[in-house]
C-alpha cells in the first residue's frame, strides 16, 4: 500500500502569473495570459520518521521555479510554429503573421515545443527531477500545472524500485 502527500498551489501559493503565445490554436495564437497554480503529489512509503518527504522542501523548490517564471513571456525554444530573433536587449517574434517585440528581461526562454499546461507540467517536472534527490522511498511523483481554477494539465513519474 502506498501513501501520498500533496500540495496545492492555489492554496499555498505556489503560483506565477505569465503571458505566452500557442500559435497551433487559434484563439491561443495571440499574445494572452493566465496566472497559473503549480501542484505537486508525491507516492511512497513512510520513512522511519513516519513521513514520505518534507512539505517545507518540497514548497521552498517549487516556489523558487515559479519565481523564476513569474511575471515572464514564455517563449518555447524548440517551437517549429514560432520564429525567435534574440537580439542584444529585445526579443522579436513571429507567429502566425503577428510580429511582437520584448525586452530580453521580461523573456524566459524554456526547452520546450510549445507552452501549453501539459508541457509546461513537464517542464517542471524535468526540472525537480534534476535539480533535488528524491529519497529512496518516494516511488512516483505528479505535478499539475492549472492556467485557471478548474483546468490544468497533469504529469505523473513512477520509480521502478526493483
Amino acid at each position: 500500500m502506498s501513501t501520498y502527500i500533496e500540495i496545492d498551489g492555489w492554496k499555498s501559493n505556489i503560483r506565477f502569473s505569465s503571458a505566452h503565445i500557442i500559435p497551433e490554436y487559434e484563439k491561443c495564437g495571440r499574445l494572452h495570459g493566465h496566472t497559473y497554480a503549480v501542484h505537486i503529489k508525491i507516492s511512497g512509503e513512510l520513512d522511519k520518521k513516519g513521513i514520505i518527504i518534507d512539505f517545507s522542501s518540497l514548497k521552498k523548490m517549487l516556489k523558487k521555479i515559479t519565481d523564476n517564471l513569474d511575471h515572464k513571456i514564455l517563449i518555447p525554444e524548440k517551437s517549429k510554429s514560432i520564429k525567435i530573433f534574440k537580439e542584444k536587449k529585445t526579443v522579436k517574434i513571429e507567429s502566425i503573421g503577428n510580429n511582437y517585440s520584448f525586452p530580453l528581461s521580461d523573456c524566459i526562454f524554456l526547452p520546450i515545443s510549445s507552452t501549453s499546461a501539459e508541457n509546461l507540467a513537464s517542464f517542471i517536472l524535468d526540472k525537480i527531477l534534476k535539480d533535488i534527490s528524491l529519497p529512496d522511498n518516494v516511488d512516483g511523483i505528479e505535478i499539475g500545472v492549472d492556467e485557471g481554477y478548474g483546468q490544468g494539465a497533469r504529469i505523473s513519474k513512477i520509480f521502478d524500485k526493483k
